[in-house]
């Protein structure tokens, strides 16, 4: 078994990470540790190198494309494991984090197995952030971030599979962000399995500003539009609906600026909208502070308008959608499958 760590610039989580690794329940003669920094200009490097010697099977190298999708390439060429599973350099695993990935992947059969990802707050904005991110209202249907029973889903963060699909597939360094969605729909237009599982546990930090919040998902939304141009039968509303808010409200102010009576349009839908962040707010601050439930109601716009504001620039930066793109597009938003059946996986 290997876990492949891509990381820069993790001063502050590398070493909770790295002896998340250590403190596994799965035999230390059976786990590999690669990290990859890409040109950390932090004390990464040198915190990764101290908690990781005199460790067997571990290693500490260097990725000169400094990129997520490079580190776990090189890692991919270079491990010695079966199974293989990414890591990021500011995750946490739980400690039966290995092994119940290799227990699920040889009871269900599935291609890439992953667990849902808890996310961990310090401070009130990080606290409201960590909730906002756990629920079906911020985040639609990343079901793998609030899964509680195990399911076969579109994708889940850090997935493990083994070294064959992985040296088969690899990821696409083209995605600065988004590369694990990306491979997860070539591995789904294979034919492939993912099944998510809750025993596989692991956490990482929450943005702890907005400001920060606002970039990461800013970046999730761009790059989101080039994993659907790559895969457009895999296009789901739900990707569609954070874009779809920001243009309709835009679109309402302008119309109301020309046409008085549309006025009451942009009101109806920020009324709409804020009901409905009211609602999920109420639900899932339950029992928190009021300042974080308060918080919260900031943080779900956040999310949404970041998101549909990165999608739309996507759009205009990747270009027009080609014509047989947005034909498999509509296609697959009617409920019609395109390309190969998933009869068979490409295997474990």
């Amino acid at each position: 078994m290997s876990l492949l760590v891509a990381m820069r610039n993790e001063g502050e989580s590398i070493e909770a990470c790295l002896r998340s690794i250590i403190e596994q329940t799965y035999p230390a003669d059976r786990l590999e540790i690669l990290v990859f920094d890409g040109a950390s200009d932090d004390s990464s490097m040198a915190i990764a190198r101290r908690v990781l010697d005199g460790r067997p099977l571990a290693e500490v190298l260097t990725n000169p494309k400094r990129t997520q999708a490079a580190a776990w390439n090189l890692g991919i060429e270079a491990a010695c494991g079966d199974i293989l599973g990414i890591v990021s350099g500011h995750a946490e695993l739980g400690p039966e984090y290995v092994a119940a990935a290799v227990e699920t992947l040889r009871r269900t059969g599935a291609d890439m197995v992953g667990g849902p990802v808890r996310a961990v707050a310090r401070g009130a904005v990080a606290e409201a952030i960590a909730l906002a991110v756990s629920t079906p209202f911020g985040v639609g249907g990343a079901r793998f971030r609030y899964l509680e029973t195990e399911a076969e889903v579109d994708t889940v963060f850090m997935g493990l599979a083994s070294r064959d699909l992985y040296r088969r597939f690899r990821f696409d360094e083209e995605m600065v962000r988004n590369q694990d969605d990306e491979l997860s729909y070539r591995l789904l237009d294979a034919g492939a399995r993912i099944v998510c599982n809750p025993a596989i546990q692991s956490s990482y930090r929450a943005r702890s500003t907005v400001a920060g919040l606002w970039r990461q998902y800013f970046e999730y939304g761009f790059w989101k539009v080039r994993v659907l141009q790559k895969h457009p039968a895999q296009t789901r509303p739900r990707h569609l609906v954070p874009a779809a808010l920001v243009s309709g409200v835009a679109a309402s102010v302008v119309a109301a600026a020309v046409v008085r009576p549309l006025a009451v349009a942009p009101m109806l839908l920020v009324l709409s909208y804020a009901t409905a962040n009211l609602a999920a707010m109420v639900t899932a601050g339950r029992g928190r502070a009021p300042r974080t439930r308060l918080l919260m109601a900031t943080v779900f716009p956040v999310l949404h308008v970041a998101y549909g504001s990165g999608f739309l620039w996507g759009l205009l930066r990747h270009r027009a959608w080609t014509a047989g793109s947005i034909r498999s597009v509509i296609a697959a938003l009617l409920g019609r499958r395109s390309g190969r059946a998933r009869a068979s996986g490409p295997g474990v």
